[in-house]
């Protein structure tokens, strides 16, 4: 039109700025809105609503500002042009302007109409103010079936089904007719609605008796409703009913199955995916929440080559870069740990919010790539993201993996200065970092300060108190969560069981293994029957501990036959002891420690043969000894130390150091004390003993000489301690007077006062 000189008239103008604005061309649209020679109440209104269909703020900013002019230039504005300024203030959530525009409407005498009034109420109702909806609703003088429907999903929006229920009954007994998106919308609101299945029934017979059980949209909302709330076989018959399925209904019932994920019933899983199959077979395209639910599924019920599959299609419809897809597809191969292709899956995602990054780090801790984890979050944190509190939580247990009492005190900082402390996930993994660093009164401190306590919170500060040898404080907060009606769960019952085994209560400890399937419906794991096993090794039952072993139904579990192996080692029992050593080279046949247990058994019994048999064995299957390496956080920096090494950089002093202490400590011995073992001083080089090729005791030194005299020395170790370093440790404490922890893969030692936690039984 312009390159052949026409001149269109107000009409037509009219209508090409409506064809910009609908293709959201709004640069378009403002230069040929500035261009007309002559504007009409019709021209600012498609203006208006054009800069309001774009979301933004921006956008809004601009259409408010297009009809302060249109007021100014003297056109008179009309009922659609308020529709589209209050639509603009209901997507910001703008109550103050919304408010102003409402006051216009009323001045020039608009507000009556029903047209309006519908969208002053859906304005007020999408910035959360509710008391005005219900004002304009009462007070106006027309209403049709949408202003009903609007002030229905008011309530449905704000989380008030119960009313909104009320709103129904309402409408049904003025005569309005109960359409699809009434129906649509409380359904909706009473799936989130607990213990409501009258309720839920009524709905269903009101759907039927109005003809719309056979609708899409109500048919969707009645399964969801139903999935969601435990009724799957209602679901599935409401879902069997609908004709002509679609991708929403098909979703709705597989994120039913999903949420009955743990079911232990293998049909549910084949269902779910089976629905899955269909919906592919009769070439349904599958949104988005279909696969994430699918997925979900998959994740559950530990499908992970079902989930392979899926997540094949998810490529295949070009998915695989939607964050809440990628968060499934993640913790899905987390799982199955394969961290790989979850860092693949977290990279082929280019919307990386706070879960998408919490899901990684999550992944990386249950890999126990604890390291992996501290600088992925460290990473996030560059970027300018703030965690969540289960990023923290995550972030927590992996630095509490780690032993690293200063990171953790600086993950504390962090939590109080960000707020998040407020969040009892967060207290609860604060509880669990300080007892792995050794600190249980930080740890029951953080316990005190958590304002809404769970189960967890509870379970875990008992197994605090337990590990570090508090037995009497475990078992008085065991009873405590009982009086306080808190439901027990398998944590509290391993912290109790290490209690009653640490002090050597065998019948009390098997009450409270009984109690914990009969009466409370727990389901004993491993570590509970390996703690069962400890407490009849603790009190040299250890006939009893085999038969437990053979009638708890994991006979082949190589953590039970350890446990009875440390018994029979500690009592001296050598043919129970050959015997178990020879069970778990059967079951462990790769694992060198069974080999070095063995070999030691063998010479111990004088059977010489049989240990170089052992040995040689060990030579053909090609299975070395893991080297012991133990490590500490002093001063910032991560020390580590490995058996044997003489490669450390601080080595000298740390030797210098370690022979003073000991010097101090057989001078100690040789004034009287009680322990009359050999220190082992060959000379007066540290490194030339055996106590100079333990890494924990170079670390311990270091930790010594280097911390506070009032601050703990934690040191981590990836192999059981030897007893010469335990006895070692002991008198060093004594010795120096401080407390000190090492943590090895099995014990929590705390060495204070000459005397250890484990009560000399590791």
């Amino acid at each position: 039109m312009l390159r052949a000189g026409y001149h269109p008239g107000l009409f037509l103008r009219n209508n090409l700025l409506a064809v910009y604005c609908r293709c959201g061309d709004m640069r378009g649209a403002r230069l040929l809105f500035d261009g007309m020679p002559r504007r009409d109440a019709v021209s600012w209104n498609t203006l208006i609503a054009g800069y309001s269909s774009i979301p933004g703020g921006t956008s809004a900013r601009l259409a408010l500002a297009t009809f302060r002019d249109a007021r100014g230039s003297g056109i008179q504005a009309d009922r659609f042009t308020y529709a589209a300024v209050l639509a603009t203030c209901g997507a910001t959530g703008d109550g103050r302007s919304g408010r102003a525009a409402h006051g216009l409407a009323v001045a020039s005498g608009l507000s009556q109409d029903a047209f309006l009034t519908n969208s002053i109420i859906d304005m007020y109702a999408k910035c959360g103010m509710i008391d005005e909806v219900r004002l304009v609703f009462d007070r106006a003088e027309e209403r049709d079936e949408a202003s009903w429907n609007l002030l229905l999903s008011a309530y449905v929006r704000m989380g008030w089904p119960e009313v909104a229920v009320h709103v129904l009954v309402w409408m049904h007994r003025s005569g309005v007719k109960l359409n699809s998106f009434a129906l649509g919308g409380i359904l909706k609101a009473c799936s989130e609605l607990e213990g409501s299945e009258d309720l839920r029934r009524m709905l269903h017979g009101c759907v039927v008796k109005v003809g719309l059980d056979l609708d899409m949209f109500v048919g969707s909302a009645m399964v969801d409703m139903y999935a969601k709330n435990g009724g799957l076989e209602e679901a599935i018959k409401v879902f069997d009913c609908i004709p002509n399925q679609n991708v929403v209904v098909y979703g709705a019932m597989i994120a039913g199955f999903a949420r009955l994920g743990n079911d232990p019933c293998p049909e549910v899983r084949i269902e779910a995916v089976r629905l899955f199959s269909n919906l592919l077979r009769m070439r349904i395209k599958p949104s988005k929440f279909t696969f994430k639910s699918v997925l979900e599924v998959c994740n559950l019920t530990d499908a992970v080559h079902l989930g392979r599959q899926i997540h094949a299609h998810v490529i295949f419809n070009g998915f695989q870069d939607d964050e809440f897809i990628a968060n499934a597809l993640i913790n899905l191969y987390s799982k199955a740990r394969s961290v790989n292709d979850s860092l693949r899956c977290f990279h082929m995602t280019h919307k990386q919010d706070v879960v998408t990054w919490t899901s990684m780090i999550t992944a990386f801790a249950h890999d126990e790539n604890f390291e992996k984890a501290m600088d992925f979050f460290l990473e996030f944190l560059s970027i300018g993201k703030e965690p969540d509190q289960f990023a923290l939580s995550s972030v927590m247990d992996a630095c509490a993996a780690l032993s690293l009492p200063a990171t953790c005190k600086q993950l504390h900082c962090y939590t109080l200065k960000s707020g998040l402390d407020q969040f009892t996930i967060c207290g609860n993994s604060q509880i669990a970092m300080y007892r792995n660093i050794g600190d249980v009164k930080a740890s029951e401190k953080t316990f005190e300060q958590i304002k809404c306590l769970d189960t967890y919170s509870w379970s875990t500060m008992v197994l605090s108190y337990a590990v570090h040898g508090h037995e009497n404080e475990a078992l008085k907060l065991l009873q405590k969560m009982k009086d306080c009606g808190v439901i027990i769960d398998n944590i509290a019952f391993l912290a109790v069981l290490i209690a009653c085994s640490q002090q050597g209560l065998v019948d009390e400890g098997l009450r409270h293994y009984d109690s914990m399937v009969s009466d409370f419906g727990c389901s004993p794991c491993t570590k509970h029957k390996a703690c069962m096993i400890d407490l009849f090794g603790r009190a040299g039952k250890r006939a009893e501990a085999e038969d437990f072993i053979m009638g708890s139904g994991s006979e082949n579990d190589p953590i039970l036959w350890r446990a009875l192996l440390r018994a029979c080692r500690i009592h001296g029992d050598k043919e129970r002891g050959i015997k178990t050593g020879e069970k778990l080279m059967e079951l462990e046949p790769f694992a060198a420690t069974s080999y070095v247990v063995l070999y030691n058994l063998y010479m111990d019994a004088g059977k010489v043969s049989l240990a170089m048999r052992t040995r040689g064995l060990m030579r053909e299957r090609g299975v070395s000894k893991e080297t012991g390496i133990s490590w500490a956080e002093l001063g910032g920096s991560i020390y580590h130390f490995a058996d044997g090494d003489s490669s450390c950089p601080q080595k000298n002093a740390v030797d210098a150091r370690l022979e003073e202490l000991l010097v101090r400590v057989k001078q100690s011995t040789e004034r009287g004390t009680t322990d009359n073992w050999e220190l082992g001083f060959r000379s007066r080089k540290v490194g030339e003993s055996w106590l100079g090729r333990h890494g924990e005791l170079l670390a311990v030194a270091l930790g010594l000489s280097t911390l506070p005299s009032a601050a703990l020395v934690t040191v981590m170790k990836n192999q059981r301690i030897s007893w010469e370093s335990h006895e070692t440790l002991k008198l060093l404490s004594g010795q120096e007077n401080r407390a000190i922890v090492v943590r090895d893969p099995t014990h929590f030692h705390r060495f204070d006062q000459g005397s250890c936690s484990c009560r000399d039984y590791w």
